[in-house]
Parts: structure tokens; C-alpha cells; sequence
């Protein structure tokens, strides 16, 4: 009996010792496939803001909303937008609500509510859906620098070559075109093993901070990431720099100091939404991951999620003198 006991007792001790080996890798395995949701933790760190935070982007979304709103009713209604300028100005405007409303809708319930967790699905929803508005975004810019070059620098052919076919498909392929590429980039993110932590240190579900939180080697991960940043960013960026150093050239050689006037006026409210759009957003993507602070990155965000595209309707109708006749017209009926 005892030697069956001395038997039983070290299969027992075998079996234990073996468990004891297996159970961090088991554990391991169980924190990265359990990991269901993240934390957004948003402006958490400073409580006492939050009240003043979520007014401050509540009016900041409705100037938004409204403005862009605007503009689309003024481009469809008025007879003297109907023009390709203004179509493509009325997509922009289309599109700038869908961007800001992928993510303002969430921080401002994050804001007023104690719970501010986000599903992996949710959470991968809204980093595509973000990707795919911006990637729109940097295309149409470069479409409308496209319009301005062919009105500036061809305009005895510019009715000719922005007829109405055109503009619909360089419309519709700015919207298209980002779908498959972000939807690949999105999957592969969130193929990523998360561990540890599931705190979020941004308001929305960015690329960054998502990273940060992903185990194992993220290396291809982030070589996709520079590389589509590239075509989608630096490359549309870069053919709009071409566009405006012809139109520059051309407006300079412009006879008149009215006609001049004229042309860069309606060339410089597109040229300052380049600007600030393009500038953060290659700051955020392209600058080397060493370099990448929590404050900072939360800064860009806002100034490209928020600030830029409520200031893009002021930038439009203050400074071209059609949209303001027009609206004009638009609020005395």
C-alpha cells in the first residue's frame, strides 16, 4: 500500500509541477483573447474640467454641424454655385460632418458618464470609419487644387475639362478609394495580441495610442501604417504644393492687380485648410514613434478632428465674397 501511495504522490507532484510550468503561458493566452474591450481615458486626468470640457465641444460641434450645414444647402439652392468649384466645396462640407461625427458624439458622452469603455468592435469601427473620412479628405483637397489649377492656369479649356461627368467621378473616387485600403490596415491592427493594460490614453481610437497598447512585434504593423500615411498624405500633399506653385506663377503674371487680387482670393481659403489640415496630420503620422507624447498627440487630435473643421466654414464664406452673397440671400428669404 505504501508503495502505491508513493506512487500516486509523485504522479500528483508531476502533474502539479507541470501545471505550475504551463499556467503563465495559459495565462498569458488568456489576457491577450479575454482582452474585450479598452478604456477610453480620454480628459480623465482632469476631473475638474468636465463639465466645461463638454460645453466647450458641444458648441464647437453644433457650429460645426450647422455651418457645414450651410454651405451644402447654399451650393445645392443658389443658381450662381452651381459650379465646380462649389460642388466639390459641397462634398467637403458633406464629408466634414461625417468626420467630426465619428468621433465628437463619443467624448462627449465619455465626458458625462462615469463608464468609458469601448468594445474591440466599436472601437475598430471607429478607428475605420475615422481613417477612411480623413483619407476622403486629403483626396478632395487635392481634387479642388486640381479645379483651382485647371480655372487658373487653362481657363479657356476649364468648362471643357471640368465638365459635370468628371467632377462626379473625381468625387466619387475620393470616397471610394480608402475603403479597401483602411479596411486591410484596420484588420491588421486589430489582429495585433493585446495584453495588459486596456486603457486608451486618447478620446478616440487612434492608430498611436492603440499601438501602444499591442504586444509582440509591431513592426509590419507599423511599416503599413508609414506607408499608407504616404500615399494617402504625403503624395496628395505634395501634388497640391505642384498645383499652387503653377497657380502662383500664373496669378504673377496676371496683367491686372484686380484680377490678381481676385485669383488669390479664391485660391487662398482652400490653400489655408491645406495648411492646417495637412500640418497636424503629417506631424501625427509621420514623425518617428520615439518622439510620440501622450499630451501632444491629444493636442493634434483635437486641432485636426475639431478645431479645424469648425473653423473651414468661417475660413470659405469670409473670404470668398459669392458664398457670402449667397448666404446673404439664403437668410433673407
Amino acid at each position: 500500500m505504501e508503495y502505491y501511495s508513493a506512487i500516486k504522490k509523485n504522479i500528483f507532484e508531476s502533474v502539479l509541477m507541470r501545471w505550475m510550468k504551463l499556467e503563465p503561458i495559459i495565462q498569458s493566452e488568456w489576457n491577450q483573447t479575454t482582452l474585450v474591450d479598452f478604456i477610453l481615458l480620454g480628459f480623465s486626468d482632469i476631473p475638474d474640467l468636465q463639465g466645461f470640457l463638454f460645453g466647450v465641444f458641444l458648441i464647437m460641434y453644433m457650429i460645426i454641424l450647422m455651418g457645414h450645414s450651410l454651405i451644402i444647402i447654399i451650393t445645392k439652392m443658389d443658381p450662381s454655385l452651381q459650379t465646380p468649384m462649389y460642388f466639390f466645396l459641397g462634398n467637403f462640407s458633406s464629408l466634414e460632418i461625417c468626420y467630426v461625427s465619428v468621433t465628437v458624439p463619443r467624448l462627449l458622452i465619455d465626458l458625462c458618464s462615469q463608464s468609458r469603455n469601448i468594445s474591440f468592435l466599436a472601437c475598430a469601427a471607429q478607428m475605420y470609419f475615422f481613417l477612411v473620412f480623413g483619407a476622403t479628405e486629403c483626396l478632395l483637397l487635392t481634387s479642388m487644387a486640381y479645379d483651382r489649377y485647371v480655372a487658373i492656369c487653362n481657363p479657356l479649356l476649364y468648362p471643357l475639362l471640368m465638365n459635370s461627368r468628371l467632377c462626379i467621378q473625381l468625387a466619387a473616387g475620393c470616397w471610394v478609394s480608402g475603403v479597401p485600403v483602411h479596411i486591410v490596415l484596420t484588420y491588421q491592427i486589430f489582429s495585433l495580441p493585446f495584453c495588459g493594460s486596456n486603457q486608451l490614453n486618447h478620446f478616440f481610437c487612434d492608430i498611436p495610442p492603440v499601438l501602444k497598447l499591442a504586444c509582440g512585434d509591431t513592426l509590419i504593423t507599423e511599416t503599413l501604417v508609414y506607408v499608407i500615411a504616404v500615399l494617402v498624405v504625403t503624395v496628395p500633399f505634395m501634388l497640391i504644393l505642384g498645383s499652387y506653385v503653377r497657380i502662383i506663377e500664373t496669378i504673377l503674371k496676371l496683367p491686372s492687380a484686380t484680377g490678381r487680387a481676385k485669383a488669390f482670393s479664391t485660391c487662398s481659403s482652400h490653400l489655408m485648410i491645406v495648411a492646417l489640415f495637412f500640418g497636424s496630420g503629417l506631424i501625427t503620422y509621420l514623425r518617428p514613434k520615439s518622439s510620440h507624447s501622450i499630451r501632444m498627440d491629444k493636442f493634434l487630435s483635437l486641432f485636426y478632428t475639431i478645431v479645424t473643421p469648425m473653423f473651414n466654414p468661417m475660413i470659405y464664406c469670409l473670404r470668398n465674397k459669392e458664398v457670402m452673397v449667397a448666404l446673404r440671400k439664403f437668410l433673407l428669404k
